[in-house]
This record gives C-alpha cells, structure tokens and sequence, in this order.
C-alpha cells in the first residue's frame, strides 16, 4: 500500500517508519524537500519524500500527522484528495491562559472540520491516542494496546483498521465521524498523565478483559 504521510514531525516519522518495515511503500510530504535531517531519517528508516501534492497524487492513503494551527493550510495546498482514505492522526490542541486544552469540542471536533475541508475524502480519526514513542513500537507493551476508529465510510475504516493493527494495536470501530467528538477528548487524558501528571510517553491504553 502507498502511504503519503503529511507531517515529518515525530508522531509522522514514527508512523512511517513503522510502515516502511513492514513492506508498505511511504512517502513523506515535505513543504522542502532535500533537507539534511530528513535525508538522514529516510537513509535510516526507509521510505522517501516528495513536495506535499506530489506524494498524494499516487497515495492509496493519506495520513495527516500535522500541528493543529498548521492543518487548515497545509489541507489546503495538496490539491485533489477526492475519494482517498485520508487518516487524521491530528488533535486539535491550542493553549488558553497558559493551559494547554483542545481548540473544539464536545458538539464538533478537529476530524469533522477536517472533513469539511476536504469533502470529498474518506476521513478515519484514529492514532491520536497515544504518543510517538510508542506508535513507532508496541512491541513492549502488554497487554496489547488498543486504538479507536472513527469515520463514516466502512471500507475506509476497515483500511485503516488493517494498517492501525500492523502498527500492533487492537483497532476497536468507535462508530461514525462524529465520535472522534471523544475520540479527542480521549487523547487529552493520555496528555495529562503523560505530560502533566509525569506518567511519562512510553505507554499507551489497553482493554483488559475478563478470562472466560
């Protein structure tokens, strides 16, 4: 599968850098391409950048891995996403009076304005609940972790559910677009007790179910 992974920040070199290992072909949308750091990333992680609409056009999957007050823009300037799965990892975060909150919520959220950006995409919001350390490598965490979806196309959530359980999180469908009206919220617990309460990045949610 080509992945065009907007966003070369740390939650979008993790992501790609996970798919690349297992054999999907990922390119990053770069606003400069040619940079040394990233250019050392790539030789070490695999995949390859392109100018943001550039790596797009061919993507089977676009996955949007950008700061809250940057999206609008960036949306904007990769051209024709009509009919693509486009994965929102992003949550919408802006600080009020030095406290760090979300920008929307509770009768919208960050993925349906995203939507309506871009109406013509497939939007899924999931990997927005835990952090980069931990998305780049599950591979420690036990029990295994759990993502949600949501989004209102079932065959574009059902891809992104394939690629959610490749990065080894069980992948739990929370209903329609309108859920990540949680979905957001939701990250911000994991924000709190990772930065706030000093929990620290390297763990993420997971279901304990009770043996049968």
């Amino acid at each position: 599968m080509r992945i065009a992974v907007i966003g070369a920040g740390a939650v979008g070199r993790a992501l790609g850098s996970a798919w690349s290992k297992a054999d999907h072909d990922v390119v990053y949308g770069v606003r400069t391409t040619g940079t040394q750091n990233m250019a050392s990333f790539i030789a070490r992680s695999g995949g390859r950048e392109e100018l943001g609409a550039e790596a797009v056009r061919g993507a089977d999957v676009v996955v949007l891995a950008l700061p809250w007050a940057q999206a609008e823009a960036a949306v904007q300037g990769l051209g024709d996403i009509d009919g693509k799965v486009v994965i929102d990892c992003m949550n919408p975060l802006t600080m009020r009076e030095g406290v760090l909150e979300l920008a929307c919520g509770y009768d919208t959220s960050g993925a349906e304005r995203l939507a309506a950006w871009i109406p013509g995409a497939r939007v899924v919001k999931t990997l927005n609940q835990a952090g980069a350390e931990v998305m780049g490598d599950t591979s420690l965490l036990k029990p295994r972790p759990v993502m949600f979806l949501a989004g209102d196309d079932l065959a574009a959530k059902n891809i992104a559910s394939e690629l959610v359980r490749g990065l080894g999180f069980e992948a739990l469908d929370a209903g329609p677009l309108r859920m990540a009206r949680l979905l957001e919220p939701y990250a911000m617990v994991w924000i709190n007790q990772a930065i706030i309460r000093g929990e620290g990045r390297d763990w993420s949610f997971a279901i304990a179910r009770r043996k049968q």
